[in-house]
């Protein structure tokens, strides 16, 4: 791995698991840890330096200066790409979906701060650039640029995820995940011991194309997995007070922060699955918290 990103990942913490006690899970004989993926940076946390490590090993080896991505106004994905530009001495040009806000996201502000480019598309335009895979798809590249594709999702981006599983020393039935492009679903799905179930929440309504984008991404055709489409709250990045009072409560009983965006979500649809008895007695699940508190801002 190129000497910048092993310096800069030598900063990270560690991420641990942690176990769960709460008296529902007690009373349904489930057991119930959380890999921390929150705690790696501030900034860079969770999938989103899992699924850049790689990307970018790749980005430095062809020499390229300039990292080019896409995202919403609310990118996590953005948001670490341009940190990791400006620690690295990269320039970075962030493609964002529609119009320009009049006053910019707090996101888009740190974005700026650190040196991204933003430039804003409209939501057709936005549409066709999903079709751009590999780092040199995109039209128009100049010699430098690198493109990664919406939430890096691209094979390079498993490497990194796959580095997750390989940390879990217990062993479990189940591992649970947010899903927003399904990449980071994907790279647990290969390294994840045959016997066990991976489960995604999707954070997004209208997700069923995702299984298909999964499946595109893995090197071989898996059984083992499948993606809960119940529990979008109204779409990507929205909330409702139900949501907001469970991280609340979840919060204030375990100390482990939440975003409403990704992980929140996924918590929430978990609790109620497991009142509802979806998981057998004796189960042991693993849940990832894939970090972007920033989301937390909204």
């Amino acid at each position: 791995m190129h000497p910048e990103l092993i310096k800069l990942e030598k900063t990270f913490s560690p991420s641990i698991l942690t176990k769960i006690d709460d008296p529902l899970l007690a009373s349904q004989r489930i057991e119930l840890w959380m890999k921390r993926d929150d705690l790696l940076h501030p900034v860079i946390s969770g999938n989103k330096w899992r699924k850049l490590k790689y990307i970018i090993d790749h980005a430095l080896s062809l020499s390229a200066d300039t990292l080019v991505s896409m995202g919403g106004a609310y990118s996590n994905h953005l948001h670490a790409l341009a940190y990791v530009g400006k620690v690295l001495g990269l320039k970075t040009i962030g493609l964002v979906r529609g119009e320009q806000p009049p006053m910019l996201t707090p996101t888009l502000r740190d974005m700026q701060a650190w040196g991204m480019a933003l430039k804003f598309v409209s939501r057709s335009d936005y549409r066709l650039l999903r079709h751009y895979k590999s780092w040199h798809d995109l039209p128009g590249l100049k010699p430098g640029q690198y493109w990664l594709p919406e939430g890096g999702a691209q094979r390079l981006a498993l490497k990194g995820v796959a580095e997750l599983v390989a940390e879990i020393d217990l062993r479990y039935d189940t591992i649970c995940l947010p899903c927003g492009t399904g990449t980071t679903l994907a790279g647990i799905v290969e390294p994840a011991p045959e016997q066990v179930s991976v489960l995604g929440f999707a954070a997004l309504k209208n997700a069923g194309f995702l299984a298909a984008d999964v499946a595109a991404l893995l090197p071989q055709c898996r059984n083992n997995w499948q993606i809960n489409l119940d529990y979008p709250f109204g779409g990507f990045a929205k909330t409702n007070t139900e949501l907001t009072a469970f991280i609340e409560d979840f919060e204030l009983k375990t100390r482990i922060p939440l975003e409403p965006v990704y992980t929140g979500k996924m918590m929430y649809a978990l609790y109620d699955l497991i009142k509802k008895h979806h998981f057998k007695p004796g189960t042991r699940i693993i849940t990832i918290h894939t970090g972007g508190l920033q989301g937390k801002r909204h």
